[in-house]
């Protein structure tokens, strides 16, 4: 593994550590505005995990909200009992991004319940497909995973299904900024080398919804990186 992927894995094992504190710690909870949420995530992670940096805004979407993209702007709603709530995070460790998104429910509805599950599903399914296809596309991809929103029963929320992800600030296009993005008719091939030659990086986001019930979920990681191949001290 490079010294780039190496890189990125360790600041994602740090967003998954980060998240298994708010799990342990229950701050996922009800009575709290979804505001209050994300400044108390961002205090533990400034001390417990020195972060001083996010490269994109911190988000935690709750109840209806969760029908929202990232580019969306909703009210600041109070999360309740029974509720759903999602969670997407960028924090900067060490100059390297991480991209971090998952899918809570509070109490036990079975519907949620199996959104979070086939949030997991679908992602590991297009990561699958991306380690089995060398020429993969970036718009291949988004069809393969918004596809199986529809297989199971949902609908793919969002425009994107992932984006270029590195060393802070990773590279950008502004004149045609969804040449970096995972979208529909994407030509892009996911492997194509930036300008130097070096590989190019991708997060893969899945975001399912539900109109009728509105609720939604969010899932999201590294595509290009596999956890299972790592170093075995990145993650101590």
């Amino acid at each position: 593994m490079d010294l780039t992927s190496q890189a990125l894995l360790a600041a994602q094992f740090k967003a998954e550590a980060l998240f298994r504190e708010v799990v342990e710690r229950d701050m996922v909870s009800a009575g709290k505005l979804e505001s209050e949420l994300t400044a108390q995530i961002h205090a533990l992670a400034q001390s417990r995990f020195e972060l001083r940096r996010h490269w994109h805004k911190r988000i935690a979407r709750s109840g209806p909200n969760t029908l929202l993209t990232y580019h969306d702007e909703g009210a600041d709603r109070r999360i309740t009992e029974d509720d759903i709530v999602y969670l997407d995070f960028g924090p900067v460790f060490d100059a390297w991004e991480a991209d971090f998104g998952r899918t809570f429910v509070l109490g036990a509805d079975p519907t949620k319940h199996r959104l979070v599950g086939d949030l997991a599903k679908a992602f590991s399914s297009g990561k699958e497909l991306y380690r089995r296809s060398p020429d993969l596309t970036a718009g291949q991809l988004y069809d393969h995973v918004a596809a199986l929103a529809a297989a199971y029963g949902w609908e793919f929320g969002a425009r994107t299904a992932g984006h270029l992800i590195g060393h802070f600030p990773h590279e950008r296009r502004p004149q045609d900024p969804a040449h970096f993005s995972i979208r529909h008719a994407n030509p892009m091939a996911l492997r194509e080398p930036d300008e130097t030659g070096v590989q190019r990086h991708w997060i893969l986001e899945i975001h399912f919804i539900d109109r009728a019930r509105e609720i939604g979920g969010f899932y999201e990681e590294l595509l290009t990186v596999d956890a299972r191949d790592a170093d075995p001290h990145l993650a101590g």
